[in-house]
């Protein structure tokens, strides 16, 4: 058994201390969210450490994204696998046959690592000779998974992942709108806005749009109205080891240009909420024309607290953006610490103040630019 393998069995003494330095930031009840649905309390070590070799522990310059997303994809395919619909500690001999010797090498530049080619070889040892050209194929993906075949995703149910979470009750903002935090991002520019609203209309592929601190899995059947989201977002109370922290989130309010009177009515109150906070921009700009846009509202347990966020797409001078606003109520306090440590420059950078690496919405950018030059070619 590889090194790297033995250790991160032993239970992950990273782990343990970024846990410590939760309960002792006040966040204990944030602490027990650690974690994902697909991996057993057990597993979580080691699963932490694949990652890591995939992307997190590698040379900044050798770090791509798209390894870090295939990570995740090898781990949840296997798990949609199992009975339990979880990887466990029990998982580690055949991840040690897949990916041990590659990883001893250093593929990916440091010993412990692994470069794409290694992890999709691994990935076909580890699942199946058919996973390699599935991972990258549009309709053999959804979920964050990669199906042998189209019949096979068609197939699947996403709320078999749902029966493991733990969902509370929404809770948006309770608070008067003056008493608020409200809070509006910078816009990112997208290539098209008719292949965006597609692109985020399919919820099943919102996991192909995670960025290095987080991804959103769906876990209902059905559209983008009325879905509820797994969180996982990425932290680093110490250096070279990711904690795994889930949240959960719902979509609520869905409107699109196919109903006029329903989106200006939305775009309406987004901006009359705004207005009373003259410190923060109109997430709209005079001019702009919404292509959709929803909330997605908070579930009991989520590290911001009673909130919600604003995603729109739009049109402006024949340009197209995506943009999120928020607003939630002033945090607890253990809440808050933890926010002013390490929540506030990733909720920044996921929606889009920083690098296009840390950014879903500079992902779901990148991901119809792929899907376009797709097309394209197959057109040719």
């Amino acid at each position: 058994m590889a090194w790297s393998h033995a250790l991160s069995a032993l239970g992950g003494a990273g782990a343990a201390l970024a846990y410590d330095r939760l309960n002792r930031a006040g966040a204990g009840e944030l602490a027990r969210r650690s974690g994902s649905t697909i991996a057993s309390p057990l597993a979580a070590p080691w699963v932490t450490d694949f990652l890591s070799a995939a992307y997190f522990a590698k040379p900044r310059a050798d770090r791509d994204v798209d390894d870090l997303r295939l990570a995740f994809m090898i781990l949840t395919t296997h798990a949609n696998r199992a009975p339990s619909g979880r990887v466990g500690a029990g998982d580690i001999p055949a991840f040690h046959r897949a990916f041990g010797t590659a990883r001893l090498a250093g593929t990916g530049g440091r010993t412990g690592t692994l470069d794409r080619h290694h992890l999709l070889e691994g990935g076909g040892t580890l699942l199946g000779g058919w996973f390699p050209a599935a991972a990258t194929d549009w309709e053999r993906t959804g979920w964050g998974i990669a199906f042998p075949t189209v019949a096979d995703r068609l197939a699947h149910d996403p709320e078999r992942r749902l029966a493991a979470a733990k969902v509370g009750p929404l809770t948006p903002p309770s608070l008067p709108e003056d008493a608020q935090v409200w809070h509006t991002y910078p816009p990112v520019e997208v290539p098209d806005a008719a292949a965006t609203a597609e692109a985020v209309l399919a919820v099943e592929h919102w996991p192909d749009y995670a960025s290095d601190l987080g991804r959103f899995t769906p876990l209902r059947r059905g559209g983008l109205d009325g879905q509820t989201f797994e969180i996982e977002v990425i932290g680093f109370p110490t250096p070279r080891t990711p904690i795994f922290l889930r949240a959960y989130v719902t979509i609520d309010n869905l409107v699109t240009s196919a109903d006029p009177a329903a989106r200006d009515a939305w775009v309406d109150d987004v901006r009359a909420g705004f207005a009373r906070r003259p410190d923060e921009a109109d997430p709209l700009p005079n001019g702009a024309e919404l292509v959709a846009g929803f909330d997605l509202v908070c579930h009991e347990g989520h590290f911001m607290g009673n909130a919600k966020n604003r995603l729109m797409l739009y049109t402006h001078q024949d340009r197209s953006y995506l943009r999120a606003g928020g607003s939630w109520d002033p945090m607890e306090w253990h809440l808050s610490g933890l926010y002013d440590r390490l929540g506030r420059f990733s909720q920044h950078a996921f929606w889009g103040m920083e690098a296009p690496r840390q950014s879903m919405l500079h992902q779901v950018a990148a991901q119809v630019e792929r899907l376009q030059s797709v097309a394209a070619s197959a057109s040719a």
